[in-house]
């Protein structure tokens, strides 16, 4: 199957973030007719609207927490990326409910806007945080999967089709590490580790808009898709970014685990592992269809399920590992760190 995004209007929630801009990058030259950046910040609105001086582009200011503003901006829409979160993890912890209010209740909002203006089809932008989750940021990330999944049970008939996609650490996106450690060697200040040994999953804003697509374009109600992903150690990402600084003796200060932190994340659990389809660069894990027939739910079980629930997880320490120059090799692929390794004062992706 092939979407046809022509003469079609898409929205993005949280569109003038770094995903929402790679999105709308993508799709700008496209023959989409319209494209609705849906924000709290009138700022980075008018900002985006100055640099990008697209007819195709409508701004929308509201916020997923009120249902009215999202309805108004889902009238006559066909595709919708929601990307609008809370995503810190340490402000999350100090500020639960608040992710609660926006990346759970904020999603519901959105999917009930979606299904009853006849959207055909919905991407949620989830987390590897979700999976296992010991923070605020994670637990709320990972009931709005489980809103999502309730959302599109029921949907038969409708023509809406709604489905996630799930991430590591996208490079130099807002938020990232990496234009933060580039501002401190700049700055002649010591590069900040938390943990030389943590390892997180390593992707780029291209390969996240790619999961995107493919997730319009594959995905069944319920689905959530996750990208086969390399990982590295914070020490061997702090090591290759130094090196193609050309400061590869800049000190290093070790500041201990911050709040909320995990060693290693998971883009899939052992027992999502037990029924996901290998689709080749991709993961595609299908909702349980199962319902609460009492009998069957608890005589039968899932023997697949209980067979492979002792198995492994994906995560960032059993995936495949860059070393030192593998790093590097990804980095370069961002035009930013391109920049940067030449000399040139970068700013990362917005």
């Amino acid at each position: 199957m092939s979407i046809d995004f022509s003469n079609k209007t898409l929205l993005i929630t949280g569109g003038t973030g770094s995903f929402g801009n790679a999105v709308l990058k993508r799709f700008l030259d496209s023959d989409i007719a319209e494209i609705r950046i849906f924000s709290r910040d009138e700022k980075k609105q008018d900002d985006m609207r100055k640099r990008y001086h697209s007819a195709k582009l409508k701004f929308y200011i509201g916020d997923v927490r009120d249902a009215r503003s999202v309805q108004q901006a889902m009238r006559g829409v066909e595709y919708v990326f929601h990307a609008a979160a809370l995503k810190q993890v340490p402000s999350c912890e100090f500020h639960p409910m608040q992710a609660v209010h926006t990346n759970v209740l904020g999603t519901e909002n959105v999917l009930e806007a979606a299904i009853g203006a006849g959207v055909k089809r919905v991407v949620c932008l989830s987390t590897d945080k979700a999976v296992y989750p010991i923070n605020a940021m994670g637990i709320s990330k990972a009931m709005m999967e489980k809103v999502m999944v309730a959302a599109s049970r029921n949907l038969e008939g409708t023509g809406t089709v709604i489905c996630g996609t799930r991430y590591g650490n996208v490079m130099a996106s807002r938020g990232s590490v990496i234009p933060l450690f580039v501002e401190q060697v700049f700055g002649g200040k010591h590069l900040t580790l938390t943990d030389p040994t943590m390892t997180r999953f390593m992707m780029t804003l291209a390969d996240a808009v790619d999961l995107v697509l493919y997730a319009f374009e594959h995905g069944n109600n319920g689905d959530i898709f996750v990208q086969k992903a390399p990982a590295a150690t914070v020490e061997t990402l702090a090591k290759a970014l130094l090196d193609l600084m050309g400061k590869p003796d800049h000190p290093l200060h070790i500041m201990g685990t911050r709040h909320g932190e995990k060693l290693y994340e998971a883009l899939l659990s052992r027992e999502e592992m037990a029924c996901a389809q290998d689709m080749g660069d991709y993961y595609r894990v299908p909702a349980d269809g199962r319902d609460l027939n009492y009998a069957k739910f608890v005589e039968q079980g899932d023997q697949q399920l209980t067979q492979t629930a002792h198995g492994e997880d994906y995560n960032s320490h059993n995936t495949t590992r860059l070393d030192v120059e593998g790093m590097k090799k990804l980095l370069l692929k961002l035009d930013f760190m391109q920049q940067i390794a030449r000399g040139e004062y970068a700013v990362a992706e917005e």
